[in-house]
């Protein structure tokens, strides 16, 4: 196994924009000095790693992407390239790391890579953290997809989660063994994720795209990248050192129908505005239900709040960078 890629080879790529609140500098940042690990540093795990750099923490990560790794190599954090679900690198990562991230993809494949990656990956986690008796706050990011509410449901985190689909399931398994974990838990339920160089509609009509797939009447729940980082963090500061498992939507504060976004992005653009074609995205079985997805908890809880309250915020800090 490759297990390290050293900084001497890497070489720096431009670093997309991140925006967080800055921390008061007569205050000290409360994560400085602390070791965080992140345990499938893909589109929201590198960011993390960048912001546990700014934070002044020691961060250590895990990819199964070379040039990824030697991205992260070259800014600071000790990289592994390895399989989650493999035991290969459990040597190579501090297992007592005083902040732990599991924010694995799947990788595409279908439910067997779901099964591998969600799965199998959080028991080869669990393995890990027996190597140690002081196992930090592990945070695992789940999805609002384990929720199979429609008709315009408002989804907390009291809602019944059954797991629709057949990745849903899967999810929830990877939910409960996380909860299984030594230490302190979370569970985060993302909503759909975008930001810098993930924006699929954006792409789409900049692209030509006069018919968008599924239902414009259907509400989009999303959630910036960055506010993922932001909601990490908060819950390391929060609730670490303290013995328990909590779990939290993470959605942006007004979930508004697709036709309305899809129309406010072609007017700035400059485009035609899109119909909808009322049929899944390829690749996908079913329609996404119409619901909106609640963050009251984390903000009341813990008093977190979105940088990128709607999704105009968002996007149109994408299109100014």
């Amino acid at each position: 196994m490759e297990s390290a890629i050293t900084a001497g080879k890497a070489v720096p790529l431009p670093l997309p924009f991140m925006h967080f609140a800055p921390m008061s500098p007569l205050k000290p940042d409360p994560l400085s000095g602390q070791s965080l690990v992140v345990l499938g540093a893909g589109y929201v795990g590198e960011a993390v790693c960048r912001e546990g750099l700014r934070r002044g923490m020691r961060v250590h990560a895990l990819t199964r992407n070379a040039d990824r790794a030697a991205r992260l190599q070259a800014m600071g954090v000790k990289s592994v390239v390895a399989q989650l679900d493999q035991s290969d690198w459990h040597d190579a990562l501090p297992p007592d790391a005083d902040c732990s991230l599991n924010c694995v993809s799947s990788g595409g494949g279908g439910t067997d890579a779901y099964r591998t990656s969600y799965v199998q990956g959080t028991r080869s986690i669990l393995e890990w953290g027996k190597r140690t008796v002081t196992p930090g706050l592990l945070i695992y990011t789940s999805s609002t997809s384990v929720y199979a509410q429609g008709d315009g449901a408002r989804i907390d985190e009291e809602a019944t989660a059954e797991g629709s689909g057949e990745t849903g399931p899967i999810l929830l398994e990877a939910e409960a063994l996380t909860r299984s974990w030594a230490g302190s838990t979370a569970v985060v339920r993302l909503a759909g994720i975008y930001g810098p160089g993930r924006h699929q509609m954006l792409d789409q009509l900049r692209n030509g795209a006069r018919v968008l797939p599924g239902r414009g009447d259907h509400r989009l729940n999303l959630i910036h990248r960055d506010d993922i980082v932001g909601a990490v963090f908060r819950i390391w500061e929060c609730q670490r050192g303290k013995s328990g498992s909590w779990l939290y939507n993470l959605a942006d504060n007004d979930p508004r129908p697709k036709a309305e976004v899809a129309t406010w992005l072609a007017r700035r653009l400059g485009v035609e505005t899109p119909t909808f074609s009322e049929t899944p995205a390829p690749g996908r079985r079913r329609l996404v239900p119409d619901r909106i997805i609640l963050n009251s908890r984390i903000r009341t809880e813990l008093g977190w709040s979105p940088v990128y309250p709607t999704f105009r915020e968002g996007y149109e800090a994408l299109l100014g960078a």
